[in-house]
C-alpha cells in the first residue's frame, strides 16, 4: 500500500513480534535469568552460616522439601535402623543374662537365643505385630523397660515420618503447577493508553477462592568496583485482587511513574531487566495458601500484539479454550515508548508516521501514512 506521495513505511514481519533479540552466539548472547520460567530462582548459596546444622535444626521442613526418592529412603532406613538398634539391645540383654549359651536358663526374652531372634522381636514389638511366640519375662526388669522405651519411640517416629509424608503429598508446590502465567507478555493500546499485559489461568476444575497478583521489575547494577546490587521496583497493577474462575489478563499501564514508562520497542533489543510475577492465592479444596511465580525478560515481551479471545458464552456454561492461552495476534501499535507518545502526541495530532521507515531482517511490509493513525485509534483489545 502506498500514499499519494509515493512514500512507503516498513514493518518487520519476520517473527511473531515486531522486535526480537539479536541472534548472538557465545556467552554474550546468553542472559542469566534471575527467576526461571517455572518460578525457581537461579541462586546458589555458598558458605552459608551453619551449613548442614540449619537443615538438621529444622529437620521436619528438610524432610518435606527433599525429593521423593530421598524421602522414601529416609522412610525405610528410619524403621530398619531402629529395628537393628533395639534388636542389638535385646541381644546384649540376652548375652549378659546368659540366654545365648544356656538353653536351660529362663530367658529375659522368650525364644531369643541369638541376634536373629532379637531382631525379629524388635520388629514385632515396634510394629505391634504380636505373634505370641516371643515375649519378655516378668522377672527381667531391664527387658521390660527397653520394651516400654521402644514403644514410645515407635509412636514418635511414626508421627514424624508419616506427618512428613502427608505434608509432602499436600505440598503447595503441586497445586502451584496447575496455575500458570502466559509464556509471553504483550504491549498494546487499551483505551488509548499503552499497556503491558499478561495472562493468568487456573487449569483445574476446582477454582481459586481469592488471589493477589504482584509484579516487580528486577535489574542488577554492576559498579566499577565489581560489586553487584539488585534493584527492585514494584509495578502498579489494575485489579490486583482477582478470583480466577476464568483466565484473567493482568494489566500494567505504561504511564508516568511506571519504571517502564520510557521503554520502547528498540529498547527490547539491548535493555537488560526482568519482570518477576507472582500470584498468591487460596485453594478452595484445601484452604491452603499457594504461590505461582514466573518471569519475563525483554525477549519474552511482544510489542504490538494482543491475546486471542478464549472465553465464550454458552447456554449453560462459560466455555474456556485453553489451547488459545498463549496465542497472540497482531494489532497496530506505535513503535514509540509511552513517554515519547505523551510528549509528541502522535495519535492525537497525526504528525508523522506511526511506524518508522526502515528494513529489518530482510522482511518488509508497507503501511499507508494517512491510515496509520486511524488504525491505531480503532484497535480493539
Amino acid at each position: 500500500m502506498s500514499t499519494a506521495l509515493g512514500e512507503h513505511v516498513t514493518i518487520d514481519t519476520s517473527y511473531t513480534t515486531i522486535h526480537t533479540l539479536k541472534r548472538q552466539s557465545g556467552k554474550e548472547g546468553r542472559r542469566l535469568r534471575y527467576m526461571k520460567k517455572d518460578g525457581g530462582f537461579s541462586v546458589v548459596f555458598q558458605k552459608a552460616p551453619g551449613d548442614w546444622s540449619l537443615y538438621l535444626m529444622d529437620f521436619f521442613t528438610t524432610l518435606v522439601e527433599i525429593r521423593w526418592r530421598v524421602m522414601l529412603l529416609v522412610f525405610s532406613l528410619s524403621y530398619i535402623l531402629s529395628w537393628l538398634l533395639f534388636g542389638l539391645c535385646y541381644w546384649l540383654i540376652a548375652f549378659v543374662h546368659g540366654d545365648i549359651d544356656d538353653n536351660d536358663n529362663e530367658p529375659c526374652v522368650y525364644n531369643v537365643r541369638g541376634f536373629t531372634g532379637a531382631f525379629l522381636f524388635s520388629m514385632e514389638t515396634q510394629a505391634t505385630i504380636g505373634y505370641g511366640f516371643r515375649g519378655t519375662s516378668v522377672h527381667c526388669i531391664v527387658a521390660i523397660i527397653l520394651v516400654t522405651v521402644q514403644s514410645v519411640f515407635s509412636c514418635l517416629l511414626d508421627t514424624i515420618v508419616i506427618g512428613a509424608v502427608v505434608a509432602k503429598m499436600a505440598s503447595a508446590r503441586k497445586r502451584a503447577q496447575t496455575v500458570g502465567f502466559s509464556s509471553c507478555a504483550i504491549v498494546n493500546l487499551r483505551d488509548g493508553v499503552l499497556c503491558l499485559s499478561w495472562r493468568l489461568g487456573d487449569f483445574r476444575g476446582n477454582h481459586i477462592l481469592e488471589g493477589v497478583v504482584r509484579a516487580q521489575l528486577v535489574r542488577y547494577v554492576k559498579h566499577q568496583q565489581g560489586s553487584i546490587v539488585m534493584s527492585y521496583q514494584d509495578l502498579d497493577i489494575q485489579n490486583r485482587d482477582i478470583v480466577l474462575a476464568t483466565p484473567a489478563t493482568i494489566i500494567h499501564k505504561l504511564e508516568p511513574g511506571s519504571p517502564l514508562y520510557s521503554l520502547g520497542p528498540d529498547d527490547l533489543l539491548g535493555d537488560d531487566f526482568e519482570l518477576v510475577m507472582s500470584f498468591t492465592y487460596t485453594g478452595d479444596s484445601t484452604g491452603m495458601l499457594h504461590q505461582t511465580r514466573t518471569s519475563y525478560t525483554p525477549a519474552d515481551i511482544r510489542w504490538g500484539q494482543r491475546f486471542t479471545d478464549m472465553l465464550k458464552v454458552g447456554r449453560r456454561h462459560y466455555k474456556v479454550d485453553y489451547s488459545l492461552f498463549n496465542v497472540t495476534t497482531w494489532v497496530s501499535v506505535p513503535l514509540l515508548s509511552a513517554e515519547e507518545q505523551d510528549r509528541e502526541k502522535l495519535p492525537a495530532e497525526g504528525r508523522g508516521p506511526l511506524l518508522p521507515p526502515g528494513k529489518r531482517n530482510g522482511h518488509t511490509h508497507q503501511v499507508n501514512h494517512d491510515l496509520a493513525v486511524e488504525v491505531v485509534q480503532q484497535t480493539a483489545l
